[in-house]
């Protein structure tokens, strides 16, 4: 009893924190502001700016009801615990279960103190290649598009296919996805690097070990146009024809759209849209998000070479092994945190690992 009654008090200032620290007041009052803007009769004459205001209106109601909701299911638990008493120990163990809950919830919230980029809270653009070695990393990286399809799933986050293009044999050779959802893009920003699989290759008929690699990016998915200036000597545009089980709309035509970013090397793809001119679009608009990554990279390596510090954000920089043989087992090399239940991450569950990311990070800081 006194265990359970100290969790509900710590349980219960945490809460607090957390509601001082989003500002409840101040959300209510914008929440407020938004909704007048949207009761207006012309708030659809900008449709980039109505679908902003939509979804910050929505995350935060979201968020005042997750609040609210966590304020309630306390006040409950410490009610029920009084009626408990030191010997109903169906009710202790009842308000117990209760509290694991919340507080697992209230660990995801308090996840939101370690971000403070721009884009954090927002949406993201995953992209992931297939690296050299053929067919196995082609299933490979269709091995890590299923793990974070299985990760959104389980947030419930959004996930909507830009391009998914299948290997000849097996596989992908990349796919990109625009997750939304709140802290999306601060989320998966630990994801971004190589990752690598080690295991027995079902594509060798002598069953040899072979050691696959697969990249991943993340950029801001950024509302509204972002202001970029990209000549147009500096691009590379092929079409050809759509095609793979991650379109929704897989043409006859030559409508899907690769674009090549010359001076960096960047390559985009979309084959999602109904016409050609709709895939350029989208293909642009990732384009100029992947650039903005970049360019933000490359502000923090500079700012680490200023201070003597050692930037480990750089491009093709190796982050994660998922070795399946000759013994299981995921290990993140940048914190070390590491775990044998191989198949429960390859079904997405990769927060302790983003989690322990983003708070060696911030330490950092």
């Amino acid at each position: 009893m006194p265990e359970t009654e100290e969790k509900l008090a710590e349980l219960e200032a945490r809460l607090s924190d957390l509601e001082d620290y989003f500002d409840v007041g101040e959300m209510r009052e914008e929440a407020g502001r938004l909704a007048r803007e949207m009761n207006r009769p012309d708030f659809w004459d900008d449709p980039g700016r109505a679908r902003e205001v939509s979804a910050r209106f929505s995350r935060i109601q979201d968020r005042l009801e997750l609040l609210e909701d966590l304020r309630r299911r306390l006040s409950d638990a410490g009610e029920l615990l009084e009626l408990a008493g030191d010997e109903d120990g169906e009710f202790l163990a009842e308000v117990s279960g209760e509290l694991r809950r919340v507080e697992r919830t209230l660990e995801e919230q308090e996840i939101a103190r370690l971000f403070s980029g721009e884009y954090d809270e927002g949406d993201a653009i995953l992209t992931i290649n297939s690296g050299a070695g053929g067919v196995d990393s082609q299933d490979w990286a269709e091995m890590l598009a299923r793990m974070y399809r299985r990760w959104a799933e389980r947030r419930g986050f959004d996930l909507e296919v830009i391009e998914y293009t299948e290997g000849e044999e097996a596989g992908i050779k990349s796919a990109t996805f625009t997750v939304r959802g709140e802290f999306v893009f601060g989320l998966l920003s630990a994801e971004r690097g190589v990752h690598r699989l080690v295991r027995i290759s079902p594509f060798d008929a002598s069953r040899r070990r072979h050691t696959s690699f697969a990249s991943v990016a993340v950029a801001p998915a950024v509302d509204g146009e972002i202001e970029l200036d990209i000549d147009e000597k500096d691009l590379k545009v092929d079409t050809y024809r759509s095609s793979g089980a991650g379109g929704q709309h897989v043409n006859k035509t030559d409508s899907a759209v690769r674009i090549t970013h010359l001076p960096t090397g960047i390559v985009v793809q979309c084959q999602n849209e109904r016409s050609q001119h709709q895939n350029r679009e989208t293909a642009m608009r990732v384009l100029k998000a992947r650039l903005l990554e970049l360019e933000r990279e490359k502000r923090e390596r500079e700012l680490a070479a200023q201070s003597g510090e050692k930037a480990d954000i750089e491009w093709g920089s190796q982050i994660r092994s998922y070795v399946l043989h000759p013994y299981k087992m995921v290990k993140d090399h940048r914190t070390g945190v590491e775990t044998g239940d191989v198949e429960r991450v390859l079904d997405g569950e990769i927060d302790d690992f983003i989690y322990a990311y983003l708070k060696s990070r911030t330490a950092a800081v």
